[in-house]
């Protein structure tokens, strides 16, 4: 099943072009119901009337696209060719002005969408209502299925998120876009870094967000609680750690945030001495956001340390238009995050058929060994001996398979095959 979204918004059509595919409210549903016909027409049509094609369509004064999940050879081409034939528009003049975007790029415009962040006016929350407006209209048209269901609340749920978190007040969020603009005067490149994160409140979550948009080389959150360190290291693919390590791991990081509500500095100058020489002198770079702070000011003195307070940062957020510009950063970040999680998902989803399959075919094979156990044991054969045969005969028909596509392959697959069913059999003891 493929993920996609077709269609043109005020970037890449003129308004006399976006009004000739406009869609009024009670036009939408005929126009998802035209759309799977349109799959099933252009697919293999070996699953029913409509196959397992998803399809819901958004048009407002600013765009008309259409959302689809399907199992077609070509489904970016098919949406297309659908735009142009349901309005009667010649394909060759519509196309330059259309955006075909697959799987993940598909899923990003989604939140980009919900959130704001493609609209004309720059976070406008009228888009969110008119997608949940025309996901229900897709719904009861019969176009929402598994994959485009779950898009669509995600979708809403990061819409909600991005909204919650940057209407925290563009101070907070321009504090941690400055962190990361400060730190990239000390390293050109954050991805070379290692990232420690002390704390794990709502300004630390908001500063994860933002270097991780940048890939950082490790992302380590250290924190009172292991278990809400976890969780919002889990969140970025990092790692957590206890506080009370702080002294024997700090050499180990390049850049330290800190933001806790500890009253007294949980890092010291003596502490930050002796990770620097550790470090062989090599720059850290350290924003203390707390207040009371986190670490001693007279870390500032050391040569190779640079140490920002809050105040330091504010200073580097004067203007309403760089507030903007930090808002939309972290909406971004937030929205790269949540897609690599939808992609997971989806991911997993494309197993589900795999495992079903192995699950079915090996609950055959254990059904039968234990048929046979169970005749022997009623014509009185000795209890060990039966479960003997029966282990025997369950391993036997469990790696029969294998062994036989091993013994069939060649070359190349064969080598595949022998370096994987190993990890494959490689049972818990």
């Amino acid at each position: 099943m493929q993920l996609l979204a077709v269609g043109l918004n005020h970037t890449t059509a003129p308004v006399s072009l976006r009004e000739q595919l406009a869609l009024a409210p009670d036009q939408l549903g005929k126009a998802v119901q035209a759309a799977r016909g349109w799959f099933a027409r252009h697919g293999a049509g070996s699953a029913g009337a409509h196959g397992g094609n998803e399809a819901a369509i958004l048009s407002t004064c600013n765009r008309t696209e259409m959302y689809a999940a399907s199992d077609i050879a070509h489904p970016l081409d098919a949406s297309a060719q659908f735009l142009a034939h349901y309005h009667a528009l010649n394909f060759a003049e519509l196309r330059p002005h259309l955006y075909m975007l697959p799987h993940d790029s598909a899923v990003r415009h989604a939140f980009r969408v919900a959130s704001g962040l493609d609209s004309m006016v720059l976070g406008e929350p009228q888009i969110l209502g008119q997608m949940k407006d025309a996901v229900r209209t897709a719904e009861e048209a019969g176009g929402l299925g598994t994959y485009l269901h779950q898009l669509f609340q995600r979708s809403f749920a990061v819409a909600k998120e991005v909204r919650t978190t940057t209407e925290i007040g563009a101070h907070s969020v321009s504090m941690a876009a400055a962190a990361v603009r400060l730190s990239q005067r000390i390293f050109d490149r954050i991805a070379d870094q290692h990232v420690l994160f002390i704390g794990a409140g709502e300004m630390i979550e908001l500063c994860a967000a933002h270097f991780a948009a940048h890939k950082p080389k490790s992302v380590t959150i250290a924190n009172r609680t292991m278990e809400r360190g976890a969780a919002l290291a889990t969140r970025y693919e990092g790692q957590a750690m206890r506080l009370a390590d702080l002294p024997e791991r700090l050499h180990g990081f390049d850049i330290v945030i800190s933001c806790t509500a500890s009253t007294l500095p949980l890092i010291g100058l003596g502490m930050v001495e002796r990770a620097v020489k550790a470090r062989r002198h090599r720059p850290v770079f350290m924003v203390d956001l707390a207040v009371p702070r986190d670490i001693e000011p007279e870390v500032a003195r050391l040569d190779d340390v640079f140490l920002y307070t809050v105040d330091d940062l504010a200073q580097v957020v004067q203007t309403g238009l760089e507030s903007r510009q930090a808002a939309v950063a972290q909406a971004e970040a937030i929205i790269e995050n949540r897609v690599q999680s939808f992609m997971h998902w989806v991911g997993d989803r494309a197993m589900v058929p795999v495992i079903r399959d192995l699950q079915d075919a090996s609950e055959a094979l254990r059904l039968a060994e234990l048929e046979r156990a169970r005749r022997l044991l009623a014509r009185g054969d000795d209890p060990e001996a039966v479960l003997e045969a029966l282990s025997r005969g369950l391993a036997a028909k469990f790696l029969h398979g294998p062994q036989q596509a091993l013994h069939q392959a060649q070359g190349d697959e064969r080598a595949r095959l022998a370096a994987l069913l190993p990890q494959l059999f490689r049972g818990r003891r």
